[in-house]
């Protein structure tokens, strides 16, 4: 029988190179429909042949993931609307961890992880979620070598970086779980820096930018791992003053970041200078934060409390009195609840 289901082609009639062409073309939205067809199809739409396919013509496309905690944590998908510019909401998803606070969120290629977090009846647990955006579908995949919450993560290279964090025991406060998605394992590694008090991770040019928070002055300052050879250096320290705000790195490796300490300012790291220029200012009113950025291409979007969005093009924005030209939408759900965490999965 499953010989009989992979001979029979994707459409009557037609060469499967040929159906391919004309699937591929079907827009995202659309796939979950396209997965109850048959066998066929739901394994073609969760094959690397399907994706290269998508990419290598251009239709690929990228929707954000936005995890909010109000009553419960859900998972909001927004997808780009070419045609007002904005975003909306695509549908609206509960994670298996949704009682949990705590949690961090990062994504691989075409998958969404969910790491860790506590409750107020349970302490912090070292669970892992995968959320698959190809087969729509949640699974477990391999728990943390160390239960931790409230704790640091970043995604580089289809690995996973997490430290620091809450309910760690005597035998590793300083440790690091790396996370390799080809073989669905974790292994922890002894903290190659001089100093375990990690505020942020944020990845950058295929190194990890390591933000400290030095316990004896409260000041901050920053160094680089490099994966490769697991070893840490210290750098510019002027890039440390990223802990206060969300960061993004754009496909070209410019880092950004979202000032909210004083008003809403658009920053950007110059690493040949090792300094920090201001783009443009935002108004309050339109990003509403708390805020956590994300990009897809050349833009840039702002989500704050309720799902409200700004949209910076950063090849085209200009400048008027000091303010950023940009696109927005108001709220997108009737709750204030400000965004946990942002991601994009591209398919």
């Amino acid at each position: 029988m499953e010989s009989a289901v992979l001979e029979t082609p994707l459409l009557h009639g037609l060469p499967d190179e040929i159906a391919l062409l004309c699937l591929a073309r079907v827009p995202r939205q659309c796939h979950n429909t396209l997965r109850c067809v048959s066998r066929r199809w739901k394994a073609l739409l969760c094959s690397e042949e399907w994706h290269s396919y998508r990419k290598r013509n251009n239709l690929d496309e990228s929707w954000i993931y936005v995890i909010c905690r109000g009553t419960g944590c859900k998972c909001y998908v927004l997808a780009p609307d070419p045609a007002t510019r904005t975003l909306k909401v695509i549908r609206v998803m509960e994670p298996p961890c949704s009682a949990r606070e705590g949690i961090s969120i990062e994504a691989l290629d075409r998958r969404l992880f969910l790491l860790g977090g506590c409750s107020w009846l349970k302490d912090a647990n070292d669970e892992v979620y995968c959320y698959d955006a190809s087969s729509n579908s949640w699974s477990k995949a391999a728990p943390m070598p160390t239960a931790r919450c409230y704790f640091v993560s970043a995604a580089l290279k289809d690995k996973l970086y997490v430290t620091g964090g809450l309910g760690l025991t005597d035998k590793s406060p300083n440790s690091w779980d790396i996370y390799d998605k080809a073989t669905d394992s974790w292994f922890a590694h002894k903290n190659p820096m001089l100093t375990p008090d990690i505020v942020k991770f944020v990845a950058l040019g295929g190194e990890l930018v390591t933000i400290h928070k030095a316990a004896w002055n409260r000041m901050y300052f920053a160094g680089i791992y490099n994966p490769v050879d697991q070893t840490w250096r210290g750098t510019a320290n002027e890039i440390a003053l990223c802990w206060s705000g969300p960061t993004v790195v754009l496909d070209d490796g410019t880092l950004y970041m979202l000032d909210q300490s004083l008003g809403t300012k658009l920053m950007m790291w110059l690493n040949e200078t090792k300094e920090w220029v201001m783009l443009g200012r935002l108004s309050d009113k339109l990003t509403r934060p708390p805020c956590d950025l994300v990009a897809i291409g050349r833009k840039i979007y702002v989500i704050g409390r309720g799902l409200s969005t700004v949209t910076v093009d950063v090849d085209t924005a200009a400048r008027v009195d000091g303010f950023l030209v940009s696109t927005s939408t108001g709220p997108l759900m009737e709750h204030d609840f400000p965004p946990e965490r942002c991601r994009v999965i591209t398919i």
